[in-house]
């Protein structure tokens, strides 16, 4: 297919006094004759008293929008396919950056060109944050693709956060981000030698690695999707090593299963354990917890989780965007409701790859007249892992 680029708009902000609106009548024939020179034509729209608009099209598919508004905003959007002169495009923007301050007089709040937008491209390099904001990653290719039973799979390689771990679409872990794994395990504030470990989710192998290092007992982990185990463990060494050659090794099994029943099983044969790290779903974004059933999945988790707890033992997990302030606080009030009492601390980390910041919660609770640590690692993230 070929490339569309979305090229460098131009926006001149004007202020809103009407002192500073901008008279179209003046205005739009200066810059018109801008792009008659690339020989561009235009055709006006009617925009029912809401400024002034026209598309224009030119050589080699150029295509431009040009929008007066009446508030004072003016914005020319210039796409543009890949083969086309570049050089050419450049000084067309130029010479329209140059006229809009002449034509203005100078009279300009802030004017700014933005890169251009490559759509179409055969490696998708745009991905939103969770709090509604686009990402431009220098990802140049795909080196593993799959259809899972669960989900889509892919690993791409970005030229800064090396190979990158997406699931339906959700940029999941990078190579880079060690940060993430030393966090969700206790920021190396915890000593899991000898200890007995259940890790729900973490089929990239990073919590596993990093755990098995500090020769725990037994690490069990339920995953339910063989197909990114494999995927992880050709593409991802950088996180797990080599830990995931085989599903079993001296302190460790990882158990390709849906984590619910073992969990359920677990409950059932009173089996508990010193550590629960959840790598399973990010808090939900949705503030209506009656109506998600991802947060009834994540209750259900959190809930057998703390029935497998060991009395003195510790449960991590990760939570979402720093700036999702109304989801954070109500997953707050979810662990509140828990059958036993909760209280916080929080501490921020940065992850590479995510480009946000993300908190993390310890919390302290009581279940049946003994204490246990509920440590509440939430790393904000805007991933929603695969159970």
């Amino acid at each position: 297919m070929t490339r569309c680029r979305s090229g460098a708009p131009l926006r001149g902000y004007r202020r809103s006094s009407p002192a500073w609106f901008v008279d179209s009548s003046s205005t739009v024939p200066g810059l018109l004759s801008i792009f008659h020179e690339q020989e561009m034509t235009e055709t006006v729209h009617d925009t029912n008293g809401h400024g002034y608009l026209a598309t224009l099209v030119g050589k080699n598919g150029r295509f431009a929008i040009l929008r007066v508004h009446s508030h004072g905003l003016v914005t020319i959007d210039l796409q543009c396919y890949e083969e086309d002169n570049i050089a050419q495009l450049d000084n067309l923007l130029n010479a329209l950056e140059k006229k809009l301050k002449v034509l203005l007089n100078g009279n300009i709040t802030r004017i700014k060109r933005l890169p251009a937008l490559v759509r179409g491209a055969k490696v998708d390099r745009y991905w939103p944050t969770a709090d509604g904001r686009l990402i431009e990653y220098d990802i140049d290719r795909v080196v593993y693709e799959e259809d899972s039973a669960y989900q889509n799979i892919k690993i791409l390689h970005s030229q800064q956060f090396g190979n990158i771990l997406v699931l339906n679409g959700d940029i999941n872990l990078a190579e880079s981000d060690f940060a993430y794994t030393q966090a969700i395990i206790g920021s190396g504030k915890e000593n899991y030698a000898g200890k007995e470990v259940l890790i729900l989710g973490g089929g990239d192998g990073g919590i596993l690695a990093e755990v098995v290092k500090q020769k725990p007992k037994m690490i069990t982990i339920a995953y339910i999707d063989q197909k990114v185990i494999d995927g992880c463990k050709t593409h991802m060494r950088e996180t797990c090593g080599n830990i995931l050659d085989n599903l079993k090794g001296d302190c460790y099994q990882i158990l390709v299963e849906d984590c619910v029943p073992v969990l359920k099983k677990y409950v059932q044969e009173g089996r508990t354990f010193d550590y629960v790290i959840n790598d399973l779903t990010a808090v939900p974004i949705s503030t209506e917890p009656e109506e998600d059933s991802t947060w009834e999945f994540l209750r259900l988790i959190l809930d057998l989780s703390i029935k497998v707890l060991h009395p003195s033992g510790k449960y991590f997990t990760q939570g979402n965007s720093v700036n999702l302030t109304d989801a954070l606080s109500l997953y707050e009030e979810q662990l509140g409701k828990l059958s036993c009492p909760v209280d916080f601390s929080k501490e921020v980390v940065c992850v590479p790859s995510y480009l946000e910041l993300y908190p993390f919660l310890s919390s302290y609770a009581k279940k049946t007249n003994k204490d246990i640590l509920l440590s509440v690692y939430m790393l904000s993230h805007f991933v929603v892992y695969s159970p």
